[in-house]
C-alpha cells in the first residue's frame, strides 16, 4: 500500500518557469493578474519571475515591475529565481521573501543554461545563499536534469547526492529535484529519492516533474510513499525549459490538486479558482494547454455536476 500524507504543499511556479519558455513577453499587468489569481486560488507559495539579465530571458524583464504590481496575501510566499548576487539584490529589493538558486546536475546542461561550470555554479550558489539568509530570506535551490539529461543521458545517482549534500551544507532551505525533460519513471524516482533521503532530510526536498511523457503524476505518487512534502506545479502544464530540447509543459497544478484532492490529500487550493488563473493565463498565451482537469473543467462535459463530482 502506498502511504500518502495529510498535507501537501503545492509550490506554484507558473509564472516563472511557465512563461520563460513562451516565444513573447506578454504585457506586465497580465503577468501581474495572473499573480494575482493565484493568489485568489490559495497557492500559499507562488515563484512570481526571475531577475536574470534581460538579454538571457526577455519574457521577465519586468520582473521588478510585477513584483511591484502583485497584491499581496498575509499567507502566500512570493518568491523569484535568482542566478547571482546581482539577482540576489534585485529581487530584495522587489520584495521577494525568497529566492531560488539553479544548478544543473549535467555539466552540458549546466553550460547551456548558466554558462558555467557545476563547480562555479555551486561556488556562486553558496555566495547567494549566505547573503540571502543575511537578509532575513528563504532559500531554494533547484537541482535540474536530476533523472536524465537530452545532452549527456543518464546523470550519475553519485553526481546528484555530492550536488544535493552540498547545497545543504551551503545552508539551502529546501532542495527541489527537477526533471527537466520529463523522463523520469517511477521506478527511477523510487531508486533516486530514496537512495537522497538517506544522505539528507527528505521533508527539505521537493520534487518538480514536467509531463513531457505523461508520467508526472505517477511520478508524484511514488515521491510521497517515500515521504516528499512539497510538490511543484505550473497551471494549465504551462512551462518548459529554454534551454532543454524536448522540455515541454511542467505537470499541470489542477491535475496535481484535483488528485490529491481525490486521495483526502489537503493543499488549501480552491480548484475552481485555479482553473480560473489556467484559463486566463491560456487565453493570453494564446495556445491551448495541456493539462488534463483544465480540458475536463472547460469542455463539452463540463459543468455544475461535472465540476461537484471533480
Amino acid at each position: 500500500m502506498i502511504s500518502f500524507p495529510d498535507r501537501v504543499t503545492v509550490v506554484e511556479v507558473g509564472p516563472r518557469d511557465g512563461l520563460q519558455n513562451e516565444p513573447r513577453a506578454l504585457p506586465t499587468d497580465v503577468k501581474v493578474r495572473f499573480v494575482d489569481l493565484l493568489t485568489a486560488a490559495g497557492l500559499p507559495r507562488v515563484e512570481v519571475t526571475s531577475f536574470v539579465r534581460p538579454d538571457w530571458i526577455p519574457q521577465l524583464a519586468d520582473a521588478s515591475d510585477v513584483f511591484a504590481g502583485i497584491r499581496r496575501a498575509p499567507a502566500v510566499r512570493y518568491s523569484a529565481l535568482v542566478p547571482n548576487l546581482r539577482g540576489l539584490e534585485r529581487a530584495a529589493a522587489a520584495g521577494a521573501q525568497d529566492v531560488a538558486a539553479l544548478v544543473s546536475s549535467s555539466e552540458a546542461h549546466n553550460r547551456k543554461n548558466l554558462n558555467r561550470s557545476i563547480t562555479q555554479s555551486l561556488d556562486e550558489t553558496r555566495e547567494v545563499i549566505a547573503a540571502a539568509r543575511g537578509l532575513g530570506m528563504g532559500v531554494r535551490s533547484y537541482v535540474s536534469m536530476v533523472f536524465g539529461c537530452p545532452y549527456e543521458g543518464d546523470v550519475p545517482l553519485s553526481r546528484v547526492v555530492s550536488i544535493v549534500e552540498r547545497l545543504f551544507q551551503d545552508g539551502a532551505d529546501e532542495v527541489s529535484l527537477g526533471d527537466t525533460v520529463g523522463y523520469a519513471t517511477p521506478k527511477q524516482v523510487a531508486e533516486r529519492v530514496g537512495r537522497l533521503a538517506q544522505a539528507v532530510p527528505v521533508e527539505r526536498l521537493a520534487l518538480h516533474f514536467h509531463d513531457t511523457r505523461g508520467t508526472a503524476l505517477a511520478n508524484v505518487l511514488v515521491g510521497l510513499d517515500l515521504g516528499i512534502r512539497v510538490i511543484d506545479g505550473s497551471v494549465g502544464g504551462l512551462g518548459g525549459c529554454p534551454y532543454a530540447p524536448g522540455a515541454s509543459g511542467n505537470l499541470a497544478t489542477e491535475d496535481l490538486v484535483q488528485m490529491l484532492r481525490g486521495m483526502g490529500v489537503e493543499t488549501g487550493i480552491d480548484l475552481g479558482r485555479l482553473v480560473e488563473a489556467s484559463a486566463f493565463i491560456e487565453r493570453q498565451v494564446g495556445k491551448v494547454l495541456p493539462g488534463r482537469y483544465l480540458r475536463a473543467a472547460t469542455g463539452p462535459c463540463s459543468g455544475p455536476k461535472a465540476r461537484e463530482i471533480g
